[in-house]
């Protein structure tokens, strides 16, 4: 998606959507014949068990383990917490899956992704044991004052009262959902996005815990936006290119063969790019490509781009000749020769103050440019296929930078 706020209204809008359906549907569950109500129930573990071998496979060793604490989590509710909070053990629970969910989940959308059976990854399972252990200890010996804390009353109102949830849960579940809330604002993300439909599906089970269907249906609902969100995360990984956030070389191929008969292709190529790679070092030359690829984005005229390859980007004009292209891609020529890329001086302070003091006295930093070669092809009458159009495109980048660079060729 092209619009950082579409972005991140798509990672809002599909916890709640989920979530809204949930309780849309929570009413009619009564209505369903016995035999329905039963496969409710045992869903969430086959959902769970989904989650888990998805998030194996594709090694996202964050989303195992929180589908192993809301597995587990769901299993406990149901063993120990379908008569309610009769005693100190179903308290003791249910107290400590009110405190745990909003920490491991809040926990787990912040840590580095490390995998699931890597180093890293067996100590943050070892690290959930360790949790189940402790809740296991609490309750054979009768921690009557861990109940206690977390039970306590940490503001009177009346607002709060309503609540089930501990006032010591309610505020992890409010400041995780900000915090997850405030990452996905900055950075729009499949993985967090199901996180914290997660979380939020989580508060609504441990609020009103007694309430018919309400465990199944919700902890389901949880388990089903984290399946969502793996598989958009694998397939980010398959079609967009992680360093510049394009779409890669495989989504390209998929956009050609849904072409009609009329349209453009323009392949772009980073002059000199080797030298300045060679001049400048790998990290500066990555910037340049993020660099390229943002005002790449902004290319007008219904243009899409896609990283092609190396230094090597496209833009697809479907419906679109060359002629009605080529001004949109002069205007990405323009913007990006006219762009003044600030690099760091090896001998700047690493402190962030004393670098903005350099700044501000205009010592430290070393200004570039870079200007980008640009071939144009379009299919004509129809006749040709997109591989030939490529290569035409190809042929005239070539004229292009045999002609000086930084213009578009046809």
């Amino acid at each position: 998606m092209r619009h950082p706020l579409l972005k991140n209204f798509v990672s809002f809008a599909l916890p709640v959507i989920f979530l809204a359906v949930a309780s849309m549907s929570l009413p009619r569950i009564a209505a369903f014949p016995p035999e329905w109500q039963v496969h409710l129930v045992s869903a969430p573990y086959l959902i769970f068990a989904t989650l888990l071998l998805l998030s194996f496979h594709f090694n996202r060793g964050r989303v195992f383990c929180v589908a192993l604490l809301l597995g587990v989590a769901y299993w406990s509710c149901r063993a120990f917490l379908q008569q309610g909070l009769v005693d100190f053990r179903t308290g003791m629970i249910y107290q400590s899956l009110a405190v745990l969910l909003p920490v491991n989940i809040t926990l787990f959308c912040f840590l580095r992704e490390r995998g699931v059976l890597t180093t890293a990854g067996r100590l943050r399972l070892a690290f959930l044991a360790g949790q189940a252990s402790m809740v296991a200890w609490f309750v054979r010996y009768n921690y009557v004052e861990i109940q206690q804390f977390v039970g306590k009353e940490l503001v009177v109102n009346p607002f709060l009262e309503r609540f089930l949830i501990p006032q010591v849960a309610l505020f992890l579940f409010l400041a995780g959902g900000l915090l997850i809330a405030g990452k996905l604002l900055v950075r729009p993300a499949p993985l967090e996005s199901g996180m914290f439909g997660a979380l939020l599906a989580a508060a609504v089970v441990c609020n009103w815990l007694t309430t018919e269907h309400i465990v199944p249906l919700f902890m389901g609902t949880a388990g089903l936006l984290l399946i969502i969100s793996v598989v958009q995360d694998s397939h980010n990984m398959a079609y967009r290119d992680d360093l510049t956030g394009l779409p890669s070389r495989r989504a390209l191929n998929e956009q050609l063969m849904g072409l009609g008969r009329q349209y453009s292709i323009a392949m772009l190529d980073v002059d000199h790019f080797k030298r300045f790679n060679d001049t400048y070092g790998h990290d500066v030359g990555d910037q340049v490509l993020r660099m390229v690829a943002s005002r790449m984005q902004g290319v007008k005229g219904g243009g899409r781009a896609f990283r092609y390859g190396g230094e090597e980007f496209t833009i697809l004009f479907p419906h679109r000749c060359v002629t009605d292209a080529t001004p949109h891609l002069e205007e990405v020529r323009k913007s990006i020769a006219d762009y003044q890329m600030k690099i760091r001086s090896a001998d700047r302070p690493k402190d962030g103050q004393e670098g903005k003091k350099q700044r501000g006295a205009g010592n430290g930093d070393q200004t570039v440019s870079v200007t980008i070669s640009i071939g144009v092809a379009e299919s004509s009458d129809g006749s040709a296929t997109p591989e030939a159009v490529i290569k035409a495109a190809d042929q005239a980048l070539y004229r292009a930078k045999h002609k000086g660079r930084n213009q578009v060729c046809t």
